[in-house]
């Protein structure tokens, strides 16, 4: 099963562009004839994102874990106006569902311009009763208040890195010889604020991450594999890794960061870059975010359909460009 051809431009300089969340950075322009996957993408910032992407003329491939939300969803855009768009499954964790995923791909369109790496979980199990409680007094849940209402396992850890930090990994690495088939390839890793290098608690790990010339795939790899075997053992704390509030998620978030930036050199003729959508109101925080799912999306949708020659490898703060730091 190979799939197979090439063109962004790798500019380390930043950008602003002004954006409007359904017509793009320049709304005259179509994107009539690009393809776009979208994963994780049945509720939330995902299903937005693909709302908006198809408002722009990208067809789009939605996919979820769950073949009966997916078509639901997809109905759900289709009563709201949007066109081209398709469901197909995809476990972000199984081999086989990326190839058959792929497959499809190949056979019906023959490449793939946009991937959004979308899909995440939160790693954690929580207390609700505190939580809903913090929702009816219509109060933000403090940091401690946070720490006391998460339960975090070492099952619920490797399900996040696995899900968070793998799982694009897998897709992205499966889809690369569709993605040379377009003449405009763009790649959106959906990070977080967690996915900031200030959320890593060692300077010398800090240090690995920050510097992407000598940063190398298996290094990180070896970082997060470092982190589970502690987390495992008990010893956060004692090598300075997060110990509270979402510490997998973190690890992920910033890896992911880190993997953006190896793929950015790895493939200069890519846009490939990562964004912080914001504190959106989702399932994933229990609805406790300040923005909306349409302000959460626009980030990611930008940088879908950035211009040939925008910069690649940056961390994007909602619209505008910022730092990993």
């Amino acid at each position: 099963m190979r799939w197979t051809t090439q063109p962004c431009k790798s500019l380390n300089r930043s950008l602003a562009i002004p954006f409007d969340p359904c017509f793009g950075s320049h709304p005259s322009t179509s994107f009539s004839g690009r393809v776009a996957v979208v994963t994780g993408a049945n509720k939330g910032i995902g299903l937005e994102i693909c709302r908006q992407l198809s408002a722009r003329g990208v067809t789009v491939v939605l996919t979820s874990r769950d073949e009966e939300r997916g078509l639901a969803a997809v109905r759900k855009l289709e009563a709201s106006g949007a066109a081209d768009v398709v469901f197909h499954q995809l476990d972000v964790n199984k081999s086989a569902s990326i190839a058959s995923l792929g497959d499809f791909i190949h056979t019906r369109f023959g490449k793939l311009d946009i991937l959004v790496n979308n899909a995440a979980i939160g790693g954690i199990a929580s207390n609700t009763q505190l939580l809903d409680s913090s929702k009816q007094a219509m109060q933000p849940v403090s940091s401690s208040g946070l720490a006391n209402a998460i339960v975090e396992t070492y099952e619920l850890a490797e399900d996040c890195i696995n899900t968070n930090y793998y799982g694009p990994k897998r897709v992205t690495e499966a889809f690369i010889p569709l993605l040379q088939s377009s003449q405009s390839p763009r790649i959106v890793n959906v990070s977080s604020l967690y996915g900031k290098l200030q959320y890593i608690r060692s300077e010398r790990i800090k240090e690995e991450l920050r510097n992407v010339d000598t940063l190398s795939e298996d290094r990180l790899d070896q970082l997060v594999q470092a982190f589970m075997n502690d987390f495992k053992e008990g010893k956060l704390d004692q090598n300075v890794w997060p110990t509270r509030n979402m510490v997998a998620y973190k690890v992920a978030k910033v890896a992911l960061s880190a993997y953006t930036r190896i793929l950015a050199k790895r493939y200069p003729k890519f846009c490939i870059n990562c964004v912080n959508p914001g504190f959106v109101k989702t399932d994933l925080n229990w609805n406790l975010g300040v923005l909306p799912v349409e302000e959460g999306a626009e980030g990611p949708v930008l940088l879908a359909i950035l211009p040939d020659g925008s910069p690649s490898g940056l961390f994007y703060d909602l619209k505008e460009v910022s730092s990993f730091e």
